[in-house]
């Protein structure tokens, strides 16, 4: 018991670490809403600066100057460790200047992957500066040590978590009970409420970085002693980091240090049991650690789908729809076998590797830039296939093409595993777990000696068939065409894919799940099978680029599938563009060993820039142009001649029973097809919704009105299965309160959404093909019917984004109503259209009803509501208070002391109607 004691007290050293670069994570998160993935980078650069201090000498971190200069003697220990945290700190300011303040208003998402560039260039330079010479640190408190039981552990690692936690109390009196902390709390709530206040939101992010980067240099200099300077090893302190700062919600201090002094000890016993228990894996169990504890809080605080206001931002760029697949492969084929014929030698090779980085990226894309799941874990995906290759082929003998398809199966499996936290978590959550996910994969198995292979790596059979040696060679024919032609066929079938999945109504889907999960689940997408074939389809191509790459290499080794190197490609692909086919081609051309990396090197110089260059490029890529390189490519107007036979997927119908329900689910005029019965809604103690009960029967347009705040979009919410509710809820019949939002819509039930949450990076006609009924065929008619209904037939193949306020409002309508449901939700479908505008879709209303259409309709145009309801429903305070016809409503003496304000006189309205006979209350 004694020896495990030891153990834990030796892990408070990794562990403070941990603490203090979990600490810096919040500061900054609760300045300036940035999750800094280079913190763990700066902690680097300041224990760099702090060694080459303790010498005598300032780390120069710009190429192009002496890397050293000389301060004419050694500094000690205070000294050259207040220096260490001044320039970390000035570093930190300097952060938040040239990158994060420019990025204010920029999703959380984005302010994560410009730090992972950020993260890249750190460590760029300092390879460049100072190499594989790691400098020796000298011990900074008094080399003593106590014994616990038989074991000895030094004080050294107590003294360090007394240093954090020191530093912890201090950041939590300093925000909690100065004006300065007072100040970063308003300024993180509202940085408008602050400036009004007199506060400056830069001043105070920009001492709050200064503040996290000199906590995150303590971190990094007080562990140089313990842990030798690397920079690969120290950037990868960011992982149990982020698992403290995710126990913490980036809020708590004390939990944050808490957990991360917690996860340094557990992994310091996990290391000890692994030499202890035979059963136990050989490496790995550390790294599960924090993975563990990274997808078990996530989980416990997920949801299946964001809650109302909670959506998440992303900015990924579009995603253009491809034309002409078949034409751009044929091309695509022949420019790449003139490549591989036209070239010998190592220009040879960097068309190969172009091309297996090419089928690597193009899991990115799928996973990425269609489904919106950002992977740091594709090339680790790619390494799980490269070693299951080695297995099928060296040890069971499996022929090629076999063992590369089974090889991708493994990774599949494995991608559907890192891909299960995305049922419940998305945006930077799910990054964070898909890269605790990839440094786990690589400790457990790419570099655990009883199944790597060891030190010679694990060996890979070169690939025949019919006795045809297809392997890339050896010698004087290195390498050889034959292998070059079988991964550009690879490629090729790979990229004509993922080009008709894009093109698919599943490609459509995906895309609708990364605009927004709440609303594609109202379109009757299942959201989170539609992230996990995401994950799925990502890994299988990701499995293949690997099992090419092993054949390359004519092995697997840990090092081509590390997870820093998966970062640098990571940049790669996100600098070319994720959201492309065309844009996982350029990331081939760009990667490490492809044509365009192999002409700067040879040419310029610039391979050992690469990193630097990647990582810069990365950080202005997510500030200026998020869909890539190629982005810039896709904006360049293409001639008409080549626009002649782009088609639009709607085709427009003029039977009206292309709209109604098909007749086998179409209710008899009449019949009741929704049913309310005593639905209640409460958040905490605030009773919401109380007892709601009403009916709506086929054919109806049921109006649905009441003061703000009354909970008529609860109510909708509550019928939709996007809040739980008590009650009973029946579409047809059929209870249909223990459904998911997604099988409700499936069953019949669509709807709208107050702010209008349409897929912008999808066409109009994608926006309604994504959730459109029937099959591909008859959804295409269906949506040309819906677009003709509406008078939006010319909007067909605009992007939602280039819409209009009245636009999307009626894309929004004619998105429900090509589901065909048997109920249709309007929820504000008039807000943001003038009073004519109003009028004439109260005129398409009609005329869908007529077609067959049921809805339940909340507005607040009283013109609209009033003018084309059959009855009405009127809430107040979560509860029903009248309901009627509409000139019953406009008498009820309950709804004018709620809501009309005055009695109005008797006379039915219309749409289109002048607005003088509504009381002013009722039209803002």
């Amino acid at each position: 018991m004694t020896d495990h004691l030891a153990f834990f007290l030796l892990g408070l050293g990794n562990g403070a670490v941990y603490a203090a670069l979990g600490l810096a994570l919040v500061m900054t998160f609760k300045s300036s809403g940035v999750v800094n993935f280079a913190t763990g980078a700066v902690a680097l650069y300041a224990a760099y600066t702090y060694a080459f201090l303790r010498q005598g000498v300032l780390l120069h971190p710009i190429p192009g100057f002496d890397a050293r200069i000389d301060l004419g003697g050694r500094l000690g220990v205070g000294p050259a460790l207040a220096g260490a945290v001044v320039i970390a700190s000035v570093l930190g300011i300097l952060l938040y200047l040239i990158v994060f303040r420019p990025m204010r208003s920029a999703p959380v998402l984005a302010k994560a992957v410009a730090s992972i560039g950020l993260m890249l260039v750190i460590q760029a330079l300092l390879a460049l500066r100072v190499g594989a010479d790691a400098p020796t640190v000298g011990p900074i408190f008094a080399p003593q040590s106590f014994r616990v039981g038989d074991a000895t552990v030094p004080t050294d690692r107590i003294w360090l978590a007394a240093v954090v936690v020191g530093l912890a109390v201090c950041a939590g009196l300093v925000l909690r009970y100065t004006r300065f902390g007072v100040a970063t709390e308003a300024a993180a709530e509202s940085e408008k409420g602050a400036l009004l206040t007199g506060l400056s939101p830069d001043r105070i992010a920009i001492s709050n970085w200064a503040l996290s980067s000199g906590t995150a240099a303590i971190g990094g200099v007080v562990i140089a002693p313990i842990v030798p300077l690397n920079p690969v090893a120290y950037s990868m302190f960011i992982v149990p980091a982020l698992a403290a700062a995710l126990v913490g919600n980036f809020a708590s201090i004390a939990l944050t240090v808490s957990a991360g002094l917690v996860i340094g000890m557990l992994q310091a016993e996990a290391t000890n049991l692994q030499s202890l228990v035979d059963w136990m894996p050989d490496a790995g169990l550390a790294e599960a650690i924090p993975l563990v504890l990274i997808i078990g809080f996530l989980l416990i605080r997920g949801k299946p789908l964001p809650g109302r206001g909670a959506v998440v931002a992303q900015d990924l760029g579009r995603s253009p729809r491809p034309r002409h697949l078949f034409a751009g492969t044929i091309i695509g084929l022949v420019i790449g076998v003139l490549a591989l014929l036209a070239t010998t030698g190592s220009a040879r090779l960097a068309v190969i590797l172009t091309i297996i980085f090419a089928v690597i990226a193009l899991s990115q894309v799928v996973v990425t830039g269609y489904a919106g799941q950002v992977s740091l874990a594709q090339l680790t995906l790619a390494g799980v296939g490269a070693y299951a290759l080695s297995r099928f082929t060296a040890d069971l003998g499996v022929p090629f093409p076999v063992a590369p398809l089974l090889a991708a199966l493994v990774a599949l499996v494995v991608g559907v595993v890192i891909g299960l936290p995305a049922l419940r978590v998305r945006g930077l959550p799910l990054m964070v777990a898909t890269l605790a996910l990839a440094v786990f994969c690589e400790a457990f198995w790419f570099r655990n000696p009883s199944v790597n292979g060891g030190l010679q790596g694990a060996p890979v059979d070169s690939p025949s068939i019919f006795g045809v040696d297809l392997g890339i060679g050896a010698g004087e024919g290195y390498p050889r065409i034959a292998f070059g032609i079988v991964c550009l066929v690879v490629l090729a079938l790979a990229a004509l894919a993922v080009a008709a999945l894009r093109r698919s109504r599943y490609g459509a889907s995906m895309l609708a799940v990364r605009a927004n999960e709440r609303s594609a689940a109202a379109a009757g997408i299942n959201v989170g099978v539609t992230k996990l074939v995401a994950f799925a389809a990502a890994a299988f191509l990701a499995g293949l680029g690997g099992s090419l790459l092993a054949y390359q290499q004519t092995l697997a080794t840990a090092g081509s599938y590390a997870v820093f190197a998966g970062l640098a490609l990571f940049a790669v692909f996100f600098v070319a563009g994720v959201t492309s086919v065309s844009g996982a081609l350029l990331a081939g051309l760009l990667a490490p060993g492809g044509v365009l990396y192999y002409l700067s090197d040879r040419f310029g110089s610039f391979g050992d820039y690469y990193l630097l260059i990647s990582g810069i490029l990365l950080v202005l890529t997510v500030i200026t142009s998020p869909d890539g390189l190629i982005g810039h490519l896709t904006r360049i107007p293409v001639p008409r001649l080549l626009q002649r036979d782009r088609r639009s997927s709607a085709e427009p119908s003029d039977a009206d029973d292309a709209l109604a329900p098909p007749p086998a689910e179409r209710a008899p005029a009449g019949e009741v097809v929704l049913t309310v019965e005593n639905v209640g809604v409460r958040y905490g103690a605030v009773n919401a919704l109380d007892a709601v009960s009403f009916d709506v029967r086929a054919g109806e347009i049921v109006g649905l009105i009441g003061p703000n705040g009354a909970g008529k979009t609860t109510l909708i919410d509550a019928i939709g299965g996007f809040v739980p509710a008590r009650g009973r809820i029946l579409l047809s019949g059929t209870d249909i309160g223990g459904l998911s939002a997604y099988r409700r819509s499936r069953a019949g039930l669509g709807r709208t959404f107050q702010d209008i949450e349409l897929y912008d990076e999808l066409s109009v006609a994608e926006n309604l093909l994504a959730g459109a009924a029937g099959p591909p065929k008859d959804a295409a008619r269906t949506v040309g019917s819906v677009l003709a209904l509406l008078d939006i037939g010319h909007l067909a193949d605009v992007p939602a984004a280039d819409l209009s306020q009245g636009q999307r409002q009626l894309v929004s309508v004619a998105r429900v109503l090509a589901r065909r449901p048997t109920i249709a939700l309007l929820d504000e479908p008039a807000a943001g259209l003038d009073s004519s505008e109003s009028g004439w879709l109260g005129e398409r209303l009609l005329a869908a009803r007529a077609a067959g259409m049921t809805m339940l309709l909340i507005d607040h145009d009283m013109d609209l509501v009033l003018g084309i309801c059959d009855r009405v429903i009127v809430l107040d305070l979560g509860a029903v208070i009248a309901t009627g016809t509409p000139e019953e409503i406009r008498r009820d003496d309950r709804v004018i002391a709620a809501y009309l304000g005055a009695p109005v006189g008797a006379g039915g309205s219309k749409p289109g109607d002048a607005q003088a006979s509504i009381p002013e209350e009722m039209t803002t």
